[in-house]
């Protein structure tokens, strides 16, 4: 007969083993068991939250529709968009400079006798500034006017012609002339007679008749002296002398403008920029004396950006004040574009001529301005600066259409402070644009106009 019980040859090792529960006898057992329970609580849960959510995302849809259903629509001001344009400002520099400089030389070589101003003096047109020695000057008008006197004489003596009594001395002479001329051949008929009787030498006749031919000429020279005296100077004879006359004149007056020339006057007037002599000092003909600049206009020249060469023209605006002046702005306009640019910069010119600048705008100092350049586009639209909205880098507004927003991209072209120019090819004209309540607005959002401006 078998016997399942184990035999007493067993060790008794095993007997331990043996008297375990039923539990220790099988762990793995175990082990499936408690990970399969984990399982199920985890499915229990994950599908217990999954419930959960359904239904919270179900009360919340719920509750967004009824809340969307009960928004009323929000008010707002519109304004009828309008096209337009304007000025944006361009911000430009540049520096003042002198309206008219001037540096006085003399006209003549000469020594400096007297020098009235010093530099930072200022100066009136005409006034005398400097002179210089007018002895030699001083000579030559008083012999030129010794000369022009002499000439005036003669031709008055041309002009009134021959003298009675010239005339008078002249017929005298003649007379007498002739008396002599007839004695003379008296006498040379007397000798004649006794040569050919023998009384008288040959030598005595030769000698008669010499004498008798002298007086002939004698009376023929008194002839032409009368007949002179008679008939007056001839018109050549004035012409000549009055052409005497003339230069003579010429001299005088060049003397005085010799004398004229030791002053050295001012041509405008301004302030002494620089004083280059003293007295004694000898000068030539263009050598320097005084640097004037003037006080009454200035010149500014503005640099322009390299965008803007060739769309500045005379005329435009600027806005101009400095630093030197905190109190001072003035409005004015470009009088002049100049065609090169500034060596330095690179860049164009523009001048702008101040006949009457405020005291104390010296040449020199630096200038601001402010440009005034019109937009020119047919796209554009002045608008309200309240109507744009800023989000990120962008700017946006909201056109209304049948009580919804409408966003609108757009382009800010020129900033005027309260107002903006925009562009949108979108835009139109008279469109209806949100002004206020437009914080917060989104894209096709309700809306209602309570004013449209």
């Amino acid at each position: 007969m078998k016997s399942i019980d184990i035999p007493a040859q067993q060790s008794p090792e095993l007997e331990p083993k043996l008297k375990k529960p039923p539990t220790e006898k099988h762990p793995k057992v175990s082990k499936n068991k408690n990970k399969l329970s984990g399982w199920l609580i985890a499915i229990l849960i994950l599908g217990g939250s999954a419930a959960s959510w359904q239904v919270l995302t179900s009360s919340k849809l719920s509750t967004t529709q009824t809340t969307t259903q009960t928004i009323p629509p929000r008010p707002v001001t519109t304004i009828s968009l309008t096209s337009g344009s304007g000025n944006r400002q361009v911000r430009l520099l540049g520096q003042v400079e002198a309206g008219e400089r001037a540096t006085l030389s003399p006209q003549i070589d000469g020594t400096v006798k007297q020098v009235f101003v010093r530099e930072g003096d200022r100066v009136t047109p005409g006034m005398t500034v400097a002179i210089l020695d007018d002895a030699d000057p001083r000579l030559a008008l008083a012999e030129a006017q010794a000369r022009l006197a002499q000439e005036k004489g003669n031709l008055a003596r041309l002009e009134v012609g021959t003298r009675p009594e010239i005339i008078a001395q002249r017929q005298a002479e003649l007379n007498s002339a002739r008396a002599r001329e007839l004695e003379a051949q008296d006498n040379l008929a007397r000798v004649s007679s006794l040569t050919d009787e023998g009384a008288l030498s040959r030598r005595a006749l030769v000698e008669a008749r010499a004498e008798a031919d002298a007086a002939t000429s004698e009376k023929f020279r008194v002839e032409a002296l009368l007949a002179e005296a008679q008939a007056g100077p001839t018109q050549e004879e004035i012409d000549a002398q009055q052409g005497l006359v003339g230069a003579a004149e010429a001299a005088v007056e060049q003397g005085q403008l010799g004398m004229q020339r030791t002053e050295i006057k001012a041509a405008f007037s301004g302030i002494v920029q620089s004083r280059d002599v003293d007295p004694g000092d000898y000068v030539e003909v263009s050598d320097p004396v005084l640097t004037l600049v003037s006080d009454r206009s200035l010149d500014i020249f503005l640099e322009i950006p390299e965008s803007l060469s060739g769309q500045i023209a005379p005329g435009m605006t600027v806005n101009l004040n400095a630093r030197a002046l905190p109190n001072w702005q003035q409005e004015t306009e470009i009088t002049a574009v100049i065609p090169t640019a500034n060596t330095a910069s690179r860049r164009q010119l523009v001048r702008v001529s101040l006949d009457n600048p405020p005291q104390g705008l010296l040449p020199g100092m630096a200038i601001q301005a402010n440009l005034a350049m019109p937009v020119e586009n047919v796209d554009t639209f002045i608008v309200p600066r309240d109507a744009l909205t800023r989000r990120g880098d962008e700017w946006l507004l909201f056109a209304v259409d049948n009580n919804q927003a409408q966003q609108i991209d757009v382009e800010m072209v020129a900033d005027f402070g309260n107002d903006v120019v925009i562009a949108n090819p979108e835009l139109q004209e008279g469109q209806n644009i949100v002004v206020t309540g437009g914080d917060g607005l989104t894209d096709s959002a309700a809306v209602q106009v309570v004013s449209n401006e």
